[in-house]
């Protein structure tokens, strides 16, 4: 770690760069034949970036954020957003200083702290499964899966980050990189755009933390007040919802109207074909159909949808990772190839900000990671050929996620850790079946695994986020690499030792007979808990229904259409996906208003993308302070309740105008450009 050797009195010392604190007009633009992107920063400019001061803060804020995230996951099933939130921390400390931070160090805090809530998710949704399970795992075994799972996610990603923030540069629309992009580089600029960015975070803050908070008035848009949408409900099945938060809104308009248009294209498949046929066929048939667990008849669209197409689509997403990860083979064995020339002839592998750590290092992190998961699998059970087996399942899920995870979290800023941790149960389930691996000891193999991988694939995904910020404001990638190590340690020890803590106090899942303590429900660990008990009982598989994913990949791939884009739509509530089509469809008009405006064209995108990005931030904000409110034991919804909140016609139509409101604020900011904006 180092200090800046520029003068500490400069706040704002960049050197090389034209324009210290606004990026490139091509920043989010695909790149022409022979046109090259240079950051904020650029490779011959420098910057303090990994000091006491950033790593400090930044290891101190991945533990709290930490702590906090698992009670509110085990809860309530939610995990803190964390980049988001911390980044704006980091634009208020770096004002704390006499020196104030640089913008690069802004990113080093940002990317360790934001490493929290990814080992988070991939620690709630797997490791409480072991202790409803009976299996109460040591202390130390569940901090290694957490910290086992995280470096292998970083390790497997590095080779991927070339074709993820270079090679395909403006393809991948980076939502969360963008809005934490935009937060720190509007900070450290000031003036109008820092105002018009902390009046959108603002406003989204306060509406998004009391509509999902307290019972002001309905989050989630049906229609089903009016009675012929109710009716089309009952008799068909076929149901629409909209979550009309500000956060969502943002996340679409920076997504683009093509991404959010096939991300909502694979919901209206899902929820408006599959689930009414499957309805259809279903309804006559008196006993349940597996994989379900009661009659189709008594199924409502949201069962339904879980109990049968949400497996199809993940054999969807499973098949487009697949295709993803075959175009970006070249990439990586480029990658490599130069590498192992650079390491042959001692050269520097590229110009600073193309420099990730050495090949041999990333080779040497595996090789002590995978001894380190054998070592493991061995204190369950000392059997060489079922160490091979458990350790193969490993690595093999944790290398094929990573790029599905790294292409999610590109597109949509979803990564989908459930859909990929229950086909890591049902796979490895059925694997170890076959080699004698059941009862309690097939249990905790098939859930340590599940755990290293859902760590993984969470953490790549939040990694690729954090080398796209520095892909674009100019930071080394190396030196994030490293950094993000020691927030994956700091992270794992915490969530270990909480969850620890936590299953001393309260029951995981559901109340266990004569057993006083509290529960936490832990939603997504007691579905995987559901899961390994079934396919060790030796339950069939649905593969009917990943076939059918599967197809529907390869078909989307032949039409030319973004076939994991369009998988995770089928994945992923319906409500989650409309409200970002809407503001991909305002992004869409806005550009088509900023065409031939030449610099006041610029202006208006530039606001696009600052106010949008304002509501992912107060929303992620508003979101981290509700999920700490319920941290609380005097915590209730109704501590703000409306007197309409119950009556779902008035409640809803509050919040449609709410959105609407928004939707009409972004707009209005965006394409009414201000002398100033053109400095």
């Amino acid at each position: 770690m180092s200090e800046p050797a520029s003068d500490p009195s400069d706040t704002s010392v960049l050197a090389g760069a034209a324009d210290p604190v606004r990026l490139p007009a091509n920043a989010y633009s695909r790149l022409t034949d022979g046109e090259t992107y240079v950051p904020i920063v650029p490779a011959t400019g420098g910057q303090a970036e990994s000091t006491w001061r950033s790593v400090t803060w930044g290891l101190f804020l991945c533990v709290i954020f930490t702590v906090a995230s698992a009670y509110s996951g085990l809860k309530v099933g939610q995990v803190m957003e964390a980049a988001i939130p911390i980044s704006i921390l980091a634009i208020g400390l770096a004002r704390a200083y006499r020196r104030r931070s640089t913008l690069l160090e802004n990113v080093i805090l940002t990317g360790i702290g934001g490493t929290s809530g990814a080992v988070v998710a991939g620690a709630i949704f797997t490791l409480p499964a072991l202790y409803t399970l009976g299996l109460n795992p040591h202390p130390a075994q569940t901090i290694f899966i957490c910290l086992a799972g995280g470096c292998l996610g970083v390790l497997f990603l590095i080779p991927l980050r070339g074709y993820f923030v270079r090679e395909t540069h403006g393809e991948f629309p980076f939502p969360e990189a963008t809005a934490i992009t935009e937060v720190l580089v509007t900070g450290e600029r000031g003036g109008s755009q820092a105002k018009l960015l902390l009046q959108a975070t603002g406003l989204a803050g306060v509406y998004d933390f009391f509509v999902t908070t307290f019972q002001v008035w309905r989050e989630f848009v049906d229609f089903q007040f009016v009675p012929a949408v109710k009716g089309l409900a009952d008799q068909t099945r076929m149901v629409l919802a909209f979550d009309a938060v500000a956060f969502i809104l943002g996340l679409g308009y920076v997504m683009g109207l093509r991404s959010s248009a096939v991300l909502v294209a694979g919901g209206l498949l899902s929820n408006l074909v599959l689930v009414p046929i499957i309805w259809m066929i279903g309804q006559h048939m008196p006993d349940a159909v597996y994989p379900g667990t009661a009659p189709i008849a008594g199924m409502t669209a949201a069962q339904i949808f879980r109990g049968y197409v949400r497996f199809i689509g993940v054999g969807a997403i499973a098949t487009a990772g697949i295709f993803g990860i075959i175009k970006s083979l070249r990439i990586v064995a480029a990658s490599f190839t130069i590498a192992a020339r650079a390491f042959r002839h001692g050269e520097t592998s590229g110009e600073r900000t193309e420099r990730d750590i050495p090949v041999m290092a990333q080779l040497a992190g595996v090789v002590i990671a995978s001894i380190g998961v054998a070592v493991f699998f061995g204190t369950l059970l000392p059997s060489a050929g079922h160490i091979a087996v458990a350790l193969i399942l490993t690595l093999v899920f944790s290398f094929f996620f990573t790029s599905v995870a790294a292409t999610a979290i590109a597109t949509i800023a979803r990564n989908p850790v459930s859909g990929m941790t229950m086909l890591t149960v049902i796979i490895s389930s059925v694997v170890l079946l076959r080699f004698g691996i059941s009862g309690e000891a097939g249990m905790f193999f098939v859930m340590a695994i599940a755990g290293m991988v859902c760590t993984a694939l969470s953490v790549s995904g939040q990694t690729i986020t954090d080398l796209k910020t520095g892909y674009w404001l100019g930071s080394t990638p190396a030196v994030q690499e490293r950094m993000k190590f020691l927030g994956i340690i700091a992270s794992s020890v915490a969530v270990g030792l909480a969850i620890v803590m936590l299953a001393q106090t309260f029951q995981f899942g559901e109340a266990a007979a004569g057993d006083t303590r509290p529960v936490l429900a832990a939603p997504q660990a007691s579905i995987m808990q559901a899961l390994v008990q079934g396919f060790m009982s030796r339950q069939p598989v649905a593969w009917i229904l990943f076939s059918a994913g599967a197809m529907i990949a390869v078909s989307m791939e032949m039409l030319r259409v973004p076939a994991l884009v369009f998988a995770l739509g089928m994945y992923l509530p319906l409500e989650l996906n409309l409200p970002a089509l809407v503001g991909g469809v305002l992004s869409h008009y806005v550009n088509v208003r900023s065409e031939g405006a030449g610099r006041a064209g610029r202006a208006m995108r530039e606001r696009g993308v600052i106010v949008a990005s304002g509501f992912m931030a107060g929303g992620a904000l508003g979101g981290v302070i509700g999920a700490a409110l319920r941290l609380f034991p005097w915590y209730r919804e109704d501590l703000v309740r409306t007197p309409f909140f119950d009556i779902e016609a008035v409640s809803q139509t509050v919040s449609i105008v709410g959105f609407s409101l928004f939707c009409l604020y972004l707009w209005r900011k965006a394409t009414r450009v201000q002398a100033g904006d053109e400095e």
